[in-house]
């Protein structure tokens, strides 16, 4: 069965870390580009960061430069999304997604003929 699976949501104080992961079955990760996105409820779904197939070139929205760091394990079939210094405002479900349109406008070309999406992981910043 071809899918995407997150993991690693959870609560958080803020200024917490977390780290999420998204690893694939039934394909190989290793010949897509990854987009994470994020929705918050009532809130259009965001483009977070996104890695290119081989991991030598990484995207990352304004809202979380600096903070987030996506890197990835082809050999383990897994991309990961390694969130810092997390705010509230972080709160969302997160997704990943073999397709990076929507991230930045440098990611626009990191799209195929078939996407796959997870089905989410939540992460909650509160104190």
């Amino acid at each position: 069965q071809v899918q995407l699976v997150e993991s690693g949501g959870d609560l958080v104080q803020p200024g917490g870390s977390l780290r999420l992961s998204c690893a694939a079955s039934g394909f190989t990760l290793a010949r897509y580009a990854i987009g994470w996105f994020r929705q918050a409820p009532g809130k259009e779904r965001e483009g977070v960061s996104c890695i290119s197939s081989s991991g030598d070139n990484t995207y990352y929205a304004d809202s979380v430069k600096g903070r987030f760091t996506i890197f990835r394990d082809n050999a383990k079939n897994t991309v990961y999304l390694q969130m810092n210094s997390l705010k509230p405002e972080d709160t969302a479900v997160y997704y990943c997604r073999t397709d990076c349109r929507g991230v930045v406008a440098e990611t626009a070309r990191y799209y195929y003929d078939m996407t796959y999406w997870g089905l989410g992981t939540l992460v909650t910043v509160s104190s």
